[in-house]
Parts: structure tokens; sequence; C-alpha cells
């Protein structure tokens, strides 16, 4: 599973080429869509060909690049969306809007995508590796978990389509893709246990 999850490195810089490499992106200035509110560990920002650390407080523009290393952890806020990555992880801000949405990219690692209940829906698009997950503003999980890929719903909706199948997820339901290509299972309602688990990796505590 290890080796799979590392293999999406490739994955992203395929897709960085695909619409243009990185170092296309400094043809126009980037707007700033939020900042790192906390960031514990080793945590790189990769904007354009340049790389360096990223501090607690600095600011996140679009199609930035974030990246934490082992034991590492990174909390961004990105106007009231909230996004905490665990360590190992790769996350491309390929396009956001706050209040309308926009598209993110997951390479290896996990995620918690949070956005309040009660706030207007957004559209969102997160791709992986493992399939395309449509969100409208919620609070969910994304990663592997227990030697599968996996996606947790805890308020709001999401889809996920994968190997030609589309799961519609719920609040307190889950479901696993085993490998890239492989259709999710259908949705199974997760056990505090496993949210804790999940939620732990990313350095959240339930």
């Amino acid at each position: 599973m290890r080796q799979v999850l590392m293999g999406r490195r490739t994955f992203i810089a395929g897709c960085a080429l695909a619409v243009g490499g990185f170092a296309a992106i400094p043809t126009r200035a980037s707007p700033v869509i939020g900042k790192a509110a906390e960031v514990r560990g080793k945590v790189s920002l990769r904007r354009a060909e340049k790389e360096e650390g990223l501090a607690a407080g600095a600011q996140i523009m679009d199609n930035d690049y974030v990246l934490t290393g082992t034991e590492s952890f990174a909390d961004l806020q990105l106007s009231d969306t909230r996004i905490l990555l665990g360590s190992e992880t790769e996350l491309l801000l390929d396009s956001f809007i706050a209040g309308q949405g926009g598209t993110m990219e997951l390479g290896t690692g996990q995620m918690v995508f949070d956005r309040p209940e009660g706030l207007p829906k957004i559209d969102l698009a997160l791709r992986t590796t493992f399939g395309m997950i449509g969100v409208r503003g919620t609070k969910f999980f994304a990663g592997p978990n227990r030697g599968v890929f996996a996606v947790f719903v805890e308020h709001g909706q999401v889809s996920v389509d994968g190997g030609g199948v589309q799961r519609l997820v719920g609040a307190g339901e889950g479901i696993e893709i085993a490998r890239p290509g492989d259709a999710p299972t259908e949705t199974a309602v997760w056990k505090e246990a496993r949210i804790v688990e999940a939620y732990a990796s990313v350095g959240l505590t339930r």
C-alpha cells in the first residue's frame, strides 16, 4: 500500500505537466487564499519553482503546493474553510475561491476538509489517484486508513467517483478503495474507534 501511495508523487508531477507545469504559474500573480494557522514539525511550501519552509501565519496562495514531513502536520485556514494535513502529505491547491470552491489535488497522505455547517454550500473537486471527490460544504476525511484509501463524512455529503462507479457518502458513512482504478465499496457506517483513528492521523482530536 505504501508503494501505491508513494507512486502518486509521479501522478502529481504528470498532472502538473498536463496543465503547463509549475514553472508556468508565475506568468500571473496568484491571489492570496488563506494562511497557515498552525504548523507542527517540518512543513514545506512549493510556489512556482521555489520550495521553502512553511511557518504559522504564512500566506497561502492559489497554485501553492504544501508538503508535510514525517510526524508533521499543517492546519490551513482558507477563509471559512479549514484543511488539516497529516504527516507525509502532499496537497496542491489548484484553484480555490472563498465561498465558491474550486479544485485541489491530494497526492500522498491524508487530510480533513472542514467547512462548518450552516454556511453556504461550495462546489469543490478533490482529485486523487483513487478517484474524484465532489464536495458541497461539509467535513470529511480522505486518505490511507487501515491499508486502503478511505473517505469518511462527518456532516454533509460527498460524491466519490472511481472505477466507473459513483457513491454518495452521507453523514457518519465511509467508503474504501483498495487500489487505483477500483470502484469504491458500498457505504458503511463507521464506528467511533475508526473515526478517532482517522482524525488522529491529521493531528485532530475528536
